[in-house]
């Protein structure tokens, strides 16, 4: 991934997870901070957030590029300083993360839509609520009209539905597609 050129006005899904799959998030207060720490980060004139999850040990970001040093302007800063906020907190030290983040261009607007639905629906999957409205953690409360935020800007994905009701309709059903949406999702 470190090859990867960004593309100004091009989609990336950006991810990355704890070393040895440890969690990275360890108190209540670590999700709101990471969120603040990817608003300063992110909402610049270096991208904008699309859509979010974040998991116990990993998170999926998907971002439209404003310019090609996304990775050195938005994802190392955001990288370091959440782990070296964590390593204080914690009383540790060394790498937070498995290594550097993960980036997948998107190919175009339909893998973006699944992509959205892929990233929301990562809690349920994991069996950690039965319902994507339910995990705050993500943008899916944004998408739904659940929650009136101002980081993910849903435009990108919900105009190619004719309301947020079927775009929640779509992502219900995508939700028994696990293994095929990866297949597509993630191949090469």
């Amino acid at each position: 991934m470190r090859d990867l050129v960004f593309e100004p006005g091009c989609f990336y899904h950006i991810y990355n997870r704890g070393v040895d799959r440890q969690p990275i998030f360890i108190t209540t207060a670590n999700w709101g901070f990471f969120v603040r720490r990817m608003r300063e980060h992110c909402q610049t004139s270096c991208a904008d957030v699309v859509a979010y999850c974040l998991m116990p040990n990993h998170y999926h970001l998907v971002l439209q590029a404003h310019t090609t040093a996304l990775g050195a302007s938005v994802m190392q800063p955001l990288s370091i300083s959440y782990t070296k906020a964590i390593n204080k907190q914690e009383g540790r030290v060394g790498p937070l993360f498995q290594g550097p983040f993960c980036a997948k261009r998107i190919k175009d607007e339909d893998q973006l839509v699944q992509l959205s639905a892929y990233v929301h629906l990562n809690p349920v999957w994991a069996g950690l609520v039965t319902h994507p409205g339910d995990w705050v953690f993500s943008s899916y409360q944004d998408y739904a009209g659940l929650r009136e935020g101002t980081l993910p800007k849903t435009e990108a994905v919900l105009c190619h539905f004719s309301s947020r009701t079927d775009y929640v309709q779509f992502v219900t059903e995508y939700a028994p597609n696990r293994a095929k949406v990866r297949d597509v999702l993630f191949q090469e």
